[in-house]
C-alpha cells in the first residue's frame, strides 16, 4: 500500500499519556519502610522449581520474594482472600504505571473493586532500568507460560508451565477443582523476569534475568491476600519456557507483620468509588 503524502506528519504526531498519573492516590512510602524496619519474620513458604506455591498476607503486613539459589524468575497472582473474584489486574497495572513496575508502583484488583492490593517497597534490581534492547524487570505485558499456546504453537502437553503450576497450587489451597482454580488463574506479575519489545516487529521478547541470590522484590499488603507464585520452568528465561531443560532454582516468599502500632493512621484502601449505574 502506497503512503499518503502527509505519512511523514501524521507520524510526528506526538503522543499523550493515557493515563496521567498526577491524582494517582501515593503510597506513603515512609510510613511502610518505618513499619518494615521493626517488622518480624511470620512465615516463609519455598517454591520449588516448575512448582508453584500459596501464601497468604494480612493486610497490612509485608512480604518478600527472594532469589536463594540461582537466577530465577517467578510468576505472581495476588487475590483476595476472602473473594478470589477480586484479583489482580496487570492490565490496568499496566496502563497507570508502565510495562514494568518498580518501587512505588502498585498492583490493582479488578473491576469493580479495582483498588490497590499491593504496593512495591523494595526492589534490589531498581538499577538495572531499562537496557540498550528496551528490557527491563518486573513486567505486567507477558501473560504467564501455559499449556494451551505451547499446544498451539509445538502440539505439546506440558504440564508444568506457570498457568498449570497456579492452577494446582491454588485447587490443593482451597479446595476448588482444577477446572475451578483455573477460571480463577489470572495474568501475573512477572518476577525478576527481564523483557520488552523488540524494536522493529513490536514482538514480545525475554532475556536472561539479572536475578541473583540474595536479590528480592518486597511488598506492603493494602488488603488481605492470597497469593501463588510459580518457579517457571524457564529458570532465568534466557532461552525458552515451558519445557525441562532449562535450569531451575526455587524462590522463597517470606512474610512480615510490623510492631503494633506502627502503622497508626493508616488503613486498607476502600473498594472502587464509582456507582456501578453504568447511565442507567
Amino acid at each position: 500500500m502506497r503512503e499518503p503524502a502527509d505519512a511523514d506528519a501524521r507520524r510526528a504526531v506526538a503522543p499523550v499519556i493515557a493515563y496521567p498519573d498526577d491524582t494517582l492516590p501515593r503510597p506513603d512510602l515512609d510510613l511502610y519502610r518505618a513499619a518494615r524496619a521493626g517488622a518480624t519474620l511470620t512465615a516463609s513458604v519455598r517454591v520449588e522449581p516448575r512448582e508453584a506455591a500459596c501464601f497468604t498476607v494480612p493486610a497490612g503486613h509485608f512480604f518478600r520474594i527472594v532469589s536463594v539459589e540461582g537466577p530465577q524468575v517467578g510468576d505472581l497472582n495476588l487475590w483476595n482472600r476472602a473473594d478470589l473474584s477480586e484479583r489482580f489486574y496487570s492490565g490496568k497495572t499496566r496502563a497507570l504505571h508502565g510495562t514494568h513496575l518498580g518501587t512505588g508502583a502498585r498492583m490493582w484488583s479488578s473491576f469493580p473493586a479495582m483498588r490497590p492490593m499491593a504496593t512495591i517497597v523494595e526492589d534490589t534490581l531498581d538499577w538495572y532500568g531499562f537496557d540498550a534492547y528496551g528490557g527491563a524487570v518486573h513486567d505486567v505485558i507477558g501473560t504467564r507460560c501455559d499449556p494451551y499456546t505451547g499446544n498451539l504453537l509445538a502440539g505439546t502437553q506440558y504440564h508444568h508451565c506457570c498457568h498449570s503450576n497456579l492452577t494446582r497450587a491454588l485447587a490443593d489451597e482451597t479446595g476448588l477443582s482444577l477446572a475451578e482454580a483455573e477460571g480463577c488463574v489470572h495474568d501475573v506479575l512477572n518476577v525478576f523476569m527481564c523483557t520488552g519489545f523488540t524494536r522493529d516487529t513490536g514482538q514480545y521478547f525475554m532475556k536472561a534475568s539479572p536475578v541473583r541470590p540474595g536479590d528480592h522484590l518486597e511488598f506492603f499488603a493494602e488488603i488481605d491476600l492470597l497469593g501463588a507464585l510459580s518457579a517457571c520452568p524457564g529458570g532465568d528465561c534466557s532461552a525458552e519456557h515451558s519445557s525441562d531443560t532449562a535450569q531451575c532454582h526455587p524462590l522463597l516468599v517470606e512474610v512480615y507483620a510490623p510492631a503494633q502500632g506502627a502503622l497508626a493512621g493508616w488503613a486498607p484502601p476502600p473498594v472502587n468509588g464509582y456507582d456501578r449505574s453504568h447511565g442507567r
